[in-house]
């Protein structure tokens, strides 16, 4: 099973020097990956999330790096480790902007690129970006669609309900021959647009029950449209605490502390989950200097662990 980490681009720990530490630091210990993700604003009044009452927007969307700049000054200051969005919200970029910024992410990358892809859901982030929420669904199969296209050979042409790309030459090109999408769904409906037109699946880890049980569905959907399930990639991401000392029997799936983790990542050998990327923290401390070093010696002893 392959591990990754989400680099500090949002909360106490971000900023360009830690983002850099963390990076290299991954690579050295020996992870597969690591992450970006993209929140374009924080709205100041309560809003509903996940259909709840208003609330307010948690604190760390204060300050949210811009993930593909982020991952482009990541790729220089790398040589192996690969380099993920979890998740970029598709519907809120032009496709063919959007396209062409990956292309050349993975050309300055050397092929290192993984594509994770999402919806959006908050409504003052489609305002805006001057996009209509109605665009929600069949507009994702569209951007995906046209992206695709503009990583192909030229000439590029695309002419579809939202997205309209006169015949052209768009460059540069990627420099894998097909750049892995990933779907950050949790959905019945979700997953049957990731098996249809994805390369694998980005849930978040709400339980291993949950974790497993969409990892089944989502092969399954694949399997059912004709395709082979074991050319997908089910790539769960842990939004959990990485802690010192081991937590209580009330703590969240692959949270706790490196031996804890551990013992969850062993128990989803063999479940067709392929790789865990760990939003994770230790105790976060204003200023950061002593924050990193306490998560970086975690996230150490954890691969440490896992590689037993």
């Amino acid at each position: 099973m392959e591990l990754g980490i989400a680099l500090p681009t949002s909360g106490p720990l971000a900023g360009p020097a830690n983002i850099a530490r963390v990076a290299r630091e991954a690579e050295r210990l020996g992870y597969d990956s690591v992450w970006t993700y993209e929140r374009l604003l924080r709205p100041t009044a309560p809003i509903p999330m996940g259909g709840g009452e208003p609330q307010p927007v948690p604190e760390i969307y204060r300050v949210v790096y811009e993930p593909l700049e982020t991952l482009s000054y990541v790729a220089a200051i790398t040589d192996r480790i690969k380099l993920g969005t979890s998740i970029v919200d598709a519907l809120l970029h032009p496709a063919a902007v959007l396209a062409k910024r990956f292309a050349t992410l993975d050309q300055f990358s050397g092929g290192r690129l993984i594509a994770g892809l999402g919806q959006g859901w908050m409504p003052q982030e489609f305002d805006a970006a001057g996009v209509p929420m109605s665009r929600i669904g069949r507009g994702m199969d569209e951007v995906i669609a046209a992206m695709r296209a503009c990583w192909g050979p030229d000439p590029v042409s695309y002419d579809g309900e939202f997205t309209h790309i006169a015949e052209s030459e768009i460059n540069p090109k990627p420099v894998q021959a097909h750049i892995p999408i990933l779907l950050g769904s949790m959905t019945p409906a979700g997953l049957r647009r990731a098996a249809r037109i994805a390369d694998g699946l980005n849930p978040v880890v709400l339980s291993r029950e949950t974790l497993v049980d969409l990892t089944k569905a989502y092969r399954s959907a694949v399997e059912g449209l004709g395709r082979d399930p074991g050319s997908v990639t089910v790539v769960a991401r842990a939004n959990v605490p990485l802690t010192a000392e081991p937590l209580g029997d009330d703590r969240p799936f692959l949270g706790g502390s490196p031996r804890q983790i551990a013992d969850d990542l062993a128990s989803i050998e063999g479940t067709g989950v392929d790789h865990v990327l760990f939003a994770a923290s230790g105790r976060e401390q204003e200023g950061g200097v002593s924050g990193i070093d306490e998560t970086l010696d975690l996230y150490a002893e954890l691969i440490g662990l896992a590689r037993r």
